[in-house]
């Protein structure tokens, strides 16, 4: 996803992932944890540390004591190993050339080219093949989290009218919220003295925030939420967006305003309003494109795939080719390839994250480069752009994505336990 890519490079990303890389101590490497048939080593979870406190110097902020942040630390990468593990079994792969894309998209992002990039990562001690594996680990992380958790989405066409009657009474205007997250987790079916202890954990916590007590370092120290190690921040989002329990947490609260203990089935979560934005206006976009697909398979490689669309590039900039009579010949998009590939106007939002990030990046009438999605390989034409003010097909979609974020953030977790709890996890002596 862009928001995970585009991480890489904000908050002192080249700090925090060269020191990670480079800052670690000489030791001996040794195995921290057991994750099925994987293994947690000192080593990666140094690195992470490391980060973390590059992370919160940049920003800073404070942070809990090393025991604490290794043991969060240990707990990222048992994650993190048991989706990797996954996206094995599943046989997801990132191959070289999309990697590359995907590096060229973040520096474009970031309005660099890759060799500015490349030079900004030496700069910082970091060798450009550690950060392309660093890369390549998000990229299968985020392929196996969406393939995963967007099959446990539903959305039926009465949520989308109610959130589209909601968009409309706030005439295309939305107040945005900055908020932090605490999550103290509970087993299925808990026991009376695991519930009793969770809420006294909470009620230290609140006491403790009462006090002054900086949010986003009990975040690190104490939350069991997805973004503990983030200091519990999850960033600007609309009220649409947040889960359901965040969403109603934070309606009518002020800058600064902590609400909880509140239970769901996850837990205790306590939530805080970093920060307001009061009546942004909403800029409704869509996109007129037109695409050829072809996928890779194992008659034809992914090198032959790319290079298809090389040559078909290059007989439409010499005039020598129509991109309608292409897209009718040899687009693997059935939907579109029989309209000459023509898309027609749609949100940016309802593409895969590479091909909006591409419609997004062309001006009108560029036909991009060929770039790799989990469908295979691509080259888009945008036509044209337009700014919608309330058409229903615009609101319709728009309200889509909101619920479908929302569902997305609630459902991940839940997922996440459930992969956690079918692995067979060891964790050596010493560690907590």
């Amino acid at each position: 996803m862009k928001k995970t890519l585009i991480a890489l490079l904000t908050a002192g990303m080249f700090g925090a992932l060269s020191q990670a890389a480079m800052a670690a101590p000489e030791l001996v490497d040794r195995v921290l944890a057991v994750v099925n048939k994987d293994v947690v080593l000192a080593s990666q979870q140094e690195a992470l540390v490391q980060k973390v406190k590059s992370n919160a110097r940049e920003q800073g902020q404070s942070l809990p004591d090393d025991a604490t942040l290794r043991r969060q630390a240990l707990d990222r990468l048992i994650q993190e190993s048991l989706v990797l593990q996954l996206a094995d079994r599943q046989g997801l792969k990132v191959s070289d050339t999309q990697l590359e894309q995907a590096i060229a998209g973040i520096a474009a992002e970031n309005r660099m080219s890759v060799e500015q990039l490349r030079a900004q990562l030496e700069r910082d001690g970091m060798t450009y093949p550690q950060y392309r594996e660093e890369v390549r680990r998000e990229i299968l992380m985020g392929e196996v989290r969406r393939n995963q958790v967007r099959r446990r989405v539903n959305i039926s066409e009465q949520e989308v009218k109610q959130v589209v009657d909601i968009i409309k009474k706030q005439g295309q205007q939305q107040n945005e919220f900055h908020v932090g997250h605490i999550q103290i987790a509970l087993p299925d079916n808990p026991n009376a003295a695991q519930l009793d202890a969770a809420k006294a954990k909470a009620q230290r916590i609140m006491q403790a925030l009462s006090t002054g007590a900086d949010f986003r370092k009990l975040a690190i120290a104490e939350s069991n939420g997805p973004k503990a190690l983030e200091g519990g921040d999850w960033g600007w989002m609309s009220l649409q967006e947040m889960p359901t329990l965040m969403a109603e947490a934070v309606q009518g609260a002020s800058k600064g305003a902590i609400v909880g203990p509140l239970r769901s089935g996850a837990g205790l979560h306590i939530i805080k309003v970093f920060d307001t934005k009061g009546q942004q206006q909403v800029n409704l976009t869509e996109v007129k494109s037109r695409h050829i697909l072809i996928k890779p398979s194992i008659i034809l490689s992914e090198e032959k795939a790319k290079g298809m669309l090389e040559g078909f590039l290059m007989d439409l900039r010499s005039g020598k080719a129509n991109f309608a009579q292409l897209a009718e010949k040899y687009s693997e998009d059935p939907g579109s390839a029989v309209q000459g590939g023509e898309l027609g106007w749609s949100s940016p939002d309802v593409y895969a994250p590479e091909f909006r990030d591409m419609v997004n990046r062309l001006q009108p009438g560029q036909i991009s480069q060929p770039f790799r999605t989990s469908f295979g390989w691509h080259i888009v034409q945008l036509e044209d752009r337009r700014s919608q003010d309330a058409t229903d097909k615009a609101l319709e979609q728009r309200a889509y994505q909101l619920i479908y974020n929302r569902r997305f953030a609630e459902e991940v977790q839940g997922w996440m336990d459930e992969l956690r709890d079918g692995a067979y996890i060891r964790i050596e002596d010493g560690q907590s």
